[in-house]
């Protein structure tokens, strides 16, 4: 197998807060291969867009590495981490903040190509300019170039933002929310100009977000990790992490997945949880940091000991004690009993 575009190695991150210091990503750790697509999927405060800022070489981890092509960026060379800057650029989660009001769509797309000496000059920019409004779907080229971000919608603002980040030629993007802020209506249009990109000139996503039904339109064909409060619970391809999702997690946000089709509505999975509160990160439950809300959680165990990260085959890794063990016992790690059965009194015989 060939080296990954990227790697990140054991990361983890903390921050000093009033209430003292919290881990906002605790050990984390995969592989972006060239071409792949890989999902980071999470509710708010699961560290997701941490990750993304340290992979982006924004945020340095409190330990940990970020590799690409085979050099650590926090140890890389002043020239080496410019060029590394290059080669992974950043799509923001908000349009209407991430384009500078007062220059035209124009000069927001020259101004890196001019910076970074791309092009010879001015007449060249505005001819790149043009050529990645058209990659990105804004045509005629005419109606946008000299326009400024407040004249254009949400939705083609982002495909700016999107232009922009290819203005480098990057081997990496990373798309941080990138699709939430737009109308649902004009949302599959603008990951299918993503997947174009992917498709068409091998770039490599790093996918963030909250919604699992994005993931299954945009990454059937990559991966998906799941993040719970800093960590990485679950890791797999697409189709089989949503499909036979194994971490009690996954499988409850999997359940959540809206479908068109009400015969396959009915037939999901239904999976309540104990809470609907995610754990404070000032004071996280000892052992498994999800048994508060799990409906599987084992007393004595999931309560006490962390699980770890573990390879169950199929390109699978998941956190999850029970359903390690279901696997491991020859199940599938979804056959689990609900807690309540584990401490349900034997009626008297």
């Amino acid at each position: 197998m060939s080296e990954p575009v990227m790697s990140l190695q054991n990361l983890t991150r903390k921050f000093d807060t009033r209430g003292g210091e919290i881990t906002a990503v605790d050990n984390v750790s995969f592989d972006l291969n060239k071409g792949d697509i890989l999902c980071l999927v999470g509710e708010s405060g699961s560290g997701k867009t941490t990750v993304a800022r340290m992979a982006a070489g924004m945020l340095k981890p409190t330990s940990g590495s970020v590799i690409f092509e085979g050099q650590d960026i926090n140890t890389m060379s002043k020239g080496d981490f410019h060029r590394y800057r290059k080669a992974v650029q950043i799509i923001h989660q908000d349009p209407y903040a991430s384009l500078n009001p007062v220059h035209t769509i124009g000069d927001i797309l020259r101004a890196p190509l001019l910076h970074h000496k791309l092009v010879k000059g001015r007449r060249e920019a505005t001819q790149r300019a043009g050529e990645l409004l058209e990659l990105v779907d804004l045509h005629p080229v005419a109606n946008f170039i000299d326009k400024y971000p407040h004249q254009l919608s949400g939705g083609q603002r982002q495909r700016v933002s999107v232009a922009r980040a290819m203005t480098l030629n990057p081997r990496v993007i990373i798309a941080d929310e990138a699709v939430s802020m737009v109308d649902v209506s004009i949302r599959v249009s603008l990951l299918n100009t993503m997947l174009k990109l992917r498709n068409e000139l091998g770039v490599t996503f790093l996918f963030i977000t909250h919604d699992l039904a994005v993931v299954k339109y945009f990454a059937w064909e990559g991966n998906v990790g799941v993040m719970y409060v800093g960590k990485l619970i679950e890791h797999g391809r697409t189709p089989q992490l949503i499909g036979r999702s194994l971490h009690p997690y996954t499988r409850a946000l999997a359940a959540a997945i809206p479908e068109a089709d009400p015969d396959l509505t009915r037939s999901k999975e239904k999976l309540q949880l104990r809470s609907l509160d995610i754990p404070n990160l000032n004071n996280l439950p000892g052992g498994c940091v999800f048994h508060p809300r799990c409906p599987y959680w084992e007393p004595g165990l999931c309560d006490t000991k962390p699980p770890p990260l573990v390879d169950v085959g199929g390109n699978r890794e998941v956190a999850c004690h029970v359903a390690v063990r279901d696997i491991q016992n020859g199940g599938d790690g979804r056959n689990l009993i609900p807690t309540e059965e584990k401490v349900r009194p034997r009626a008297a015989d």
